[in-house]
């Protein structure tokens, strides 16, 4: 049984910076793709940045690009997510997701590779 378990969200201020850990257990990921998916209230959940374990690719919603960076850290396997310069827009739930097979690049950004989700963290910017 995968199980994903993220830490590290939190309260920070605009401008601030946070890290996001999502941690698999239950199987190693050596091929497929882990991601991070958020949902703000009242919005509907959006891709946030993706990892392909089988190429080493990464993705990235637009708005997310040049402040956000996902990596892999094998010896754990998990996947983090660096966030910075963040804005008050970015408060949501962010949720890891998992899947260990190989993803098409015409679907990284949708959710419906995701096998496997994790619980959700909230991350809240104040302005």
């Amino acid at each position: 049984q995968v199980q994903l378990v993220e830490s590290g969200g939190g309260l920070v201020q605009a401008g601030g910076s946070l890290r996001l850990v999502c941690a698999a257990s239950g199987r190693t990921f050596r091929r497929g793709v882990m991601g991070w998916f958020r949902q703000a209230p009242g919005k509907e959940r959006e891709f946030v940045a993706a990892f392909s374990w089988t190429s080493g690719n990464t993705y990235y919603a637009d708005s997310m690009k040049g402040r956000f960076t996902i990596s892999r850290d094998i010896a754990e396997n998990s996947v983090s997510l660096q966030m910075n310069s963040l804005k008050p827009e970015d408060t949501a739930v962010y949720s890891c997701a998992a899947s260990s097979e190989d993803v098409h690049l015409s679907l990284v950004r949708t959710a419906t590779w995701c096998d496997y989700w994790g619980q959700g963290t909230q991350v809240t910017v104040s302005s």
